[in-house]
């Protein structure tokens, strides 16, 4: 399984920067980010290189945080390639909740209540669900 950080992070100048900080004191690997405006804080959803250490760092310096399963799926870079993925979710009826792309990569995470299903669709249909070592790595 794969993991994303979400942290919950006031909306105030070098929040960011004190964040950024701890994780890149703590040797940790950011390889995807995502940030969400809600007025006064911001909702900060990172996929990084050791989540597990990364979470207990961010905990360590007082922020409040979670780790949440996501499915990383590959997706082929041609026109279309996102289309097929929400093709075949809409038809199997399941829900993609939230998601975001990874830099450089043609990689798409999904955050959803019906992971295992997503996950059992997409394989049968050929797509590869990546690892967390395979997604942190790239």
């Amino acid at each position: 399984m794969t993991y994303q950080l979400t942290i919950f992070l006031d909306n105030r100048p070098g929040r960011l920067n004190v964040l950024t900080g701890a994780l890149s004191g703590g040797g940790i690997n950011i390889r995807a980010m995502a940030i969400q405006d809600r007025e006064e804080f911001g909702l900060v959803k990172l996929m990084v290189d050791r989540p597990d250490d990364a979470l207990l760092l961010l905990k360590q310096n007082g922020f409040a945080c979670a780790l949440k399963p996501v499915l990383a799926v590959y997706l082929a870079d041609k026109v279309g390639g996102l289309h097929e993925l929400t093709k075949i979710l809409s038809d199997a009826s399941l829900n993609i909740q939230d998601a975001y792309g990874m830099a450089a990569q043609s990689v798409f995470c999904i955050e959803s209540k019906q992971l295992e299903q997503i996950e059992d669709v997409l394989e049968e249909k050929g797509f590869k669900i990546l690892s967390g070592p395979e997604a942190y790595g790239m």
